[in-house]
């Protein structure tokens, strides 16, 4: 509504306009510099998104929601265990989620940053006796073939490396086992999502190695090369053998004790094609 400039005097009238100019200026300048963004465009950039981590809850569906959308911790993605299962996007890519934590993959740390984080409800495990993970739960056949079906959408739409779709384990092996054994790595292989040894070259390496095991320093050179975080000491402490593990329990499911074996050596050498000669006596 504008002012009567026969009611009201001309010092009003200045006030009244002066306030208006001041307005319009200072909702200018909140507004930002003025920018082009179509003139120029640059061609060296990628997606912020390197890496695609894929996770289980360990609770049932209402704890995943309310874990993952009320306190410190959060995905991008939620994979519900309802028939048919159901994908909530809980953050967009472009903003950082905080499921990662402490992690490390490839000289890459703290990977919350730079990757994209999927969340399955799947109830994880229930201790042993001796305190141990034993019967994890499965996928079911529907939730794996959504989950799979997510997976292909971001990796191309992020270009995202098959080395580079891991699981909690791969980048956390000291303090997380998720996925777990139970999560189907060799289908998302299968899709060329994730890479995977090749079985003839995992023939030939274990025969390799079928008369003599190699030394601890060379799976901590193996497991380095091919991306965890491990120390290279020479030593089978206990941190080491939660990296073979973890290892172990993606790419050999049967067994993961976290003990170097011929049949590890074989997969690792598959991988990173690091051989290891022993030496003649």
């Amino acid at each position: 509504m504008q002012p009567d400039s026969k009611r009201c005097g001309p010092l009003k009238l200045l006030a009244h306009w002066c306030g208006v100019l001041l307005a319009a200026a200072l909702v200018a300048g909140c507004a930002g510099p003025r920018i082009d963004a179509h003139t120029h465009r640059a061609v060296s950039h990628d997606s912020r998104a390197q890496f695609l981590i894929l996770h289980y809850t360990a609770v049932d569906l209402a704890t995943s929601i309310r874990i993952l959308t009320q306190q410190r911790v959060s995905s991008h993605y939620l994979v519900t265990d309802e028939q048919p299962p159901r994908i909530y996007r809980l953050v967009d890519e472009d903003r950082r989620a905080w499921h990662a934590g402490i992690s490390a993959w490839d000289g890459h740390a703290m990977l919350n940053g730079n990757s994209i984080g999927i969340e399955i409800v799947n109830l994880g495990y229930r201790s042993g006796t001796d305190g141990r993970p034993t019967d994890f739960q499965p996928y079911s056949p529907e939730q794996v073939e959504l989950v799979v079906e997510l997976v292909r959408d971001i990796v191309k739409r992020h270009q995202i490396r098959p080395d580079r779709v891991l699981g909690h384990s791969d980048i956390a092996p000291q303090r997380k086992i998720d996925p777990g054994p139970l999560f189907p790595w060799k289908r998302l292989a299968d899709e060329g999502l994730v890479t995977w040894p090749k079985p003839d070259d995992v023939r030939q390496a274990q025969a390799l190695y079928a008369t003599a095991v190699p030394p601890v320093q060379w799976f901590q050179q193996a497991l380095a090369k091919h991306g965890f975080l491990v120390a290279q000491h020479g030593e089978l402490d206990e941190p080491t053998r939660r990296v073979v593990a973890a290892f172990q329990m993606k790419y050999r499911p049967a067994r993961y004790d976290g003990q170097p074996d011929a049949e590890t050596a074989a997969l690792l050498t598959a991988l990173t094609g690091l051989r290891h000669q022993a030496k003649a006596p």
